[in-house]
């Protein structure tokens, strides 16, 4: 390592992982535009935001995660060429509100400021269930 590693590593810093709870707010806001499919929104979080990634396997925790809570349901389509269907994911009517909520903590959390916090401690949860 040099002083001009350093450097560089600040001008051009690696890419940040989302976690399972930015995983869930980013899906929802994405899935308010449309229905998606795993592989989709990774790769367009690495179109719109390519500061940022989301793997597999966090993926598919978030989307498991809205799917048991009723947020999102998934269903297969056929895509021409391609030999299996596409398991697709769409939000439900009922979560459109709390999928808005989390969807706007998501765009908040990408214009913030270092890492300050989002909500207040008194910030009571209410779950739609």
């Amino acid at each position: 390592m040099t002083f001009e590693d350093i450097y560089r590593f600040f001008e051009s810093p690696p890419p940040t992982y989302l976690n399972k709870e930015l995983a869930v707010c980013y899906t929802l806001a994405t899935l308010l535009q449309e229905d998606s499919y795993g592989t989709a929104l990774i790769q367009h979080l690495g179109e719109v935001r390519p500061d940022l990634r989301l793997s597999d396997t966090v993926l598919y925790s978030a989307l498991k995660f809205l799917e048991e809570e009723g947020a999102i349901a998934g269903y297969w389509q056929k895509v021409e060429g391609r030999g299996r269907p596409r398991r697709m994911y769409h939000l439900c009517p009922e979560a459109q509100l709390q999928a808005r909520e989390l969807a706007d903590l998501w765009e908040r959390y990408l214009t913030q400021p270092g890492h300050q916090p989002l909500l207040t401690p008194q910030h009571a949860w209410v779950s739609s269930s």
